[in-house]
């Protein structure tokens, strides 16, 4: 009798101490499956991977949807709003919006960080300055449209893309600027504009170029 109930309170307190332990430790976690596909989505994200077929499948031949540099040029002097609200994109509720821009100029000015062009034969001024230095911020990931935070896991993820697509920019494009980059010289170029103050960023157009073509 004695050893039966002894059994009984071992198996009743091991079958206790395993329904407690599991308590703690359950065997599986239920996930929502929304989070569960952001997880996923978040560690098979490779930004030099996305970047390489964004630039070449999106990029580049959304190119032709940017607007002619020389006709900003003259729209933005006519009218700053009118330009802003014709050809300007902006993202998110800050101040800053973006222009898509493609173009040629002659070059007119060389620094270590930048060659100015004008767009004009008869014009010496610098009507658009073309980075060639380091690149920073988020010029061609919001300026061209192509891109949407939406369609990330997170801020994370997209700002990554940001400094990705700089990166390849310093690397694959600037190289080439700057070796063709004499004066006299003529740069045809597809790149964005940042801006953020109309007084200081508009003229001349400060543009990252991610597409040159020089002589």
């Amino acid at each position: 009798m004695m050893a039966g109930r002894r059994r009984w309170i071992t198996g009743t307190t091991a079958a206790a101490g395993t329904a407690v332990l599991l308590y703690f430790l359950p065997l599986f976690h239920v996930v929502p499956l929304e989070q569960a596909g952001q997880r996923a989505a978040a560690a098979a994200y490779d930004p030099v991977a996305f970047v390489e077929r964004f630039w070449t499948g999106q990029l580049i031949p959304g190119a032709a949807r940017a607007v002619d540099a020389a006709e900003l040029v003259a729209a933005v002097q006519q009218d700053r709003q009118l330009a802003r609200e014709t050809h300007g994109r902006r993202v998110g509720l800050g101040g800053a919006y973006y222009y898509f821009i493609a173009g040629s100029g002659r070059v007119v000015a060389v620094d270590r960080n930048s060659v100015g062009l004008a767009l004009c034969d008869d014009q010496q001024q610098v009507q658009v300055l073309l980075e060639a230095g380091p690149i920073f911020g988020n010029a061609v990931r919001d300026g061209t449209g192509l891109l949407d935070v939406n369609d990330f896991a997170n801020s994370q993820d997209f700002n990554a893309l940001a400094a990705e697509i700089n990166r390849r920019i310093e690397q694959q494009v600037l190289p080439a600027l700057r070796t063709g980059a004499v004066i006299g010289a003529t740069v045809r170029f597809v790149g964005c504009a940042e801006i953020l103050d109309e007084d200081t960023d508009l003229s001349p157009l400060r543009i990252v170029p991610f597409l040159v073509e020089t002589p």
